[in-house]
């Protein structure tokens, strides 16, 4: 799952898969950022991290408690296994400032879950790093890997593609409507004419389709 705030763009669902790995895409985190793994006394900050936008006290409630609620219905039974997953990547004083990690949703597909680089560390190279790092850990019979993401998270999606994400086609996975053929237009619009020709398209997997339908609670 990933959360990108835009109040230009409306916030419409996309969903991605990836079933070979393009390591051409793969760069190294640069000088001065380290990885690591999120503690369990710094959950409230990894759930802040989205809210790097000007916002007042009461969207920053809102935003908090849809936190609290996601991180209680999908990884509170297995919170050991949360802080072994969630990577951070964290600036010279050791401060998270970008985070991204592959979960096993429905204890079955492989899953991105909130990648995240603070708005003033973005086009550093930072989110290209924290893929390759979730990404090379992979093995083979984990593949394909999916993701949910959001028009206004066009820069990701590029992306994403150049690690050999394709968009889904599918007009629905699980209980949420892909809203594809709404997106193109506005990914269209604000991509770069390269970038958004390089986009590829295909259709999910029956098997993934049947495991998001098997449960209301979002785990992607």
């Amino acid at each position: 799952m990933e959360n990108v705030m835009s109040g230009a763009i409306p916030s419409k669902d996309l969903f991605m898969m990836c079933s070979a790995l393009n390591t051409s895409a793969f760069r190294e985190l640069p000088q001065g950022f380290h990885f690591r793994m999120c503690r369990p006394d710094e959950l409230e900050t990894w759930k802040e991290m989205l809210l790097d936008f000007p916002h007042t006290p009461e969207i920053h409630s809102e935003y908090m408690q849809i936190m609290t609620d996601y991180y209680d219905n999908v990884y509170a039974q297995k919170s050991d296994l949360f802080f072994q997953k969630c990577l951070l990547v964290c600036n010279e004083n050791d401060t998270p400032i970008g985070r991204g990690f592959i979960w096993k949703a429905y204890d079955k597909v492989s899953t991105i879950h909130w990648y995240k680089v603070l708005k003033e560390y973005e086009n550093r190279g930072i989110g290209r790093a924290i893929l390759t790092q979730i990404m090379r850990e992979l093995k083979e019979e984990d593949y394909p890997v999916f993701l949910h993401t959001h028009p206004s998270s066009f820069r990701a999606i590029k992306l994403y593609s150049d690690f050999g994400f394709c968009l889904i086609s599918d007009p629905k996975v699980g209980y949420r409507n892909n809203d594809l053929d709404e997106c193109l237009p506005i990914l269209e619009k604000f991509m770069p004419k390269s970038d958004f020709s390089n986009l590829k398209i295909v259709k999910a997997p029956q098997y993934f389709l049947e495991v998001a339908a098997t449960s209301h609670v979002e785990e992607f």
